[in-house]
This record gives C-alpha cells, structure tokens and sequence, in this order.
C-alpha cells in the first residue's frame, strides 16, 4: 500500500476500451490530452514507448514509493521558489517528456484526484535542480536508476546517512526533504531519457 510514482508504457497510456481503462488504462487522459494539444498547436503526443521487462539497474523503468513526510520539501519549494513554481512542482499528476507552455488540466480522473494536471518533464527538471543546488545535493552519489525502489530504499536503508557523513552539506540535515528533491529530479530525468509518461499509482 501506499503512493508510487511510475513510469507508463505505450500499452497501458494508449489503452483506451473500457475494460482496460477499468484495470488502469489511459487510453481516456490519453485522448484528452492530446486533444488540448492540437487545440493549442501543438503535436499529439503519441510516441510513447513500450514498457520495458525488468532489469534492475537497467534505467528502462521507474518505480519509487513516497514514504516519507514531505512538510519539509514543502517548506523548502516556499523557500526557493514562486507560488507558481512551487505548485507546478507539487501540482502534477501526470508527467510528460515535452515543454509546456503551462500545465494542462484535464476533466480526468487520476489516481488520487478528480481531475489530471499534466505538466512538461523538462519545467518540473529545472525547478527540482534548483532545490538540488539549493541543498547541495550531491546529486551524482545518488541513485540514478530508479527500476524497482533504488531511491526509496537508499534514503531509507542507511546509505543516504553515511553519504551525509561523507558529504556534509544542508541536504544531510533533512533527508526526507533531500528524498524529495532527488525523487523529482530522478523522475523528470528518466521522462525525457525515455520519452514517457510518469504518473501516481
């Protein structure tokens, strides 16, 4: 139990019978937003690739799970960043490996909302590097292929604290913030290395 953030294959993203929608298709928010899209000039997002088999370490999937509080992330996100910004970053549902102008909002229904709010992989990066700057996160000691928890566990099993001890700065001193900031960052980088949707499951 709990709340992941995953990366979409095609099959699943462009499913769209009702049976499979039923079983966590996309193939409605699919449509949707590739509707807004056309609407707003720009291409229909299409090209999503299939999902890969698992390969722990092989960077071709992402599955991490949010355990940690994350009053501290949000407290950090009202330090360093705009109103605006800052509910880009905690506002999405649905990430997409292309610029948007703004998010989109979508009249479909998510996992844990009424509605979906898509935002551009490459907005939600530049935002989470600066709070990796802003913390000094060592950004390259951290896990970069997230396939099955690598992240999760690594803040959680000890080896962000030895890290810490090695590397002190401000990130050390709030891990579930640092978590945080390197989750999004992780996420948005993997989006546009593999051209896929993220999404909450």
């Amino acid at each position: 139990m709990g709340i992941y953030l995953v990366s979409v294959g095609a099959q699943e993203w462009l499913d769209g019978d009702d049976e499979h929608e039923a079983e966590g298709g996309r193939g409605a928010l699919a449509s949707a937003l590739n509707g807004e899209l056309r609407r707003r000039g720009q291409a229909p997002y299409e090209s999503v690739p299939e999902a890969a088999a698992f390969v722990r370490g092989s960077g071709l999937s992402f599955e991490e799970k949010l355990v940690p509080a994350m009053d501290g992330f949000a407290a950090l996100c009202r330090e360093h960043l705009s109103p605006r910004e800052g509910e880009l970053l905690l506002g999405w549902s649905v990430l997409v490996p292309f610029s948007l102008d703004e998010e989109i909002r979508l009249p479909v229904e998510s996992a844990y909302t009424d509605d979906t709010v898509v935002a551009g992989a490459p907005e939600v990066l530049a935002l989470a590097q600066r709070l990796a700057a802003a913390i000094g996160l060592p950004v390259e000691a951290i896990p970069e292929a997230c396939d099955n928890l690598d992240l999760t566990m690594w803040f959680l099993e000890g080896q962000a604290k030895e890290t810490a001890e090695s590397r002190p700065g401000p990130w050390g001193e709030d891990l579930d913030t640092a978590f945080y900031v390197a989750l999004y960052l992780r996420a948005a980088q993997h989006s546009l290395r593999r051209g896929c949707p993220m999404t909450y499951c």
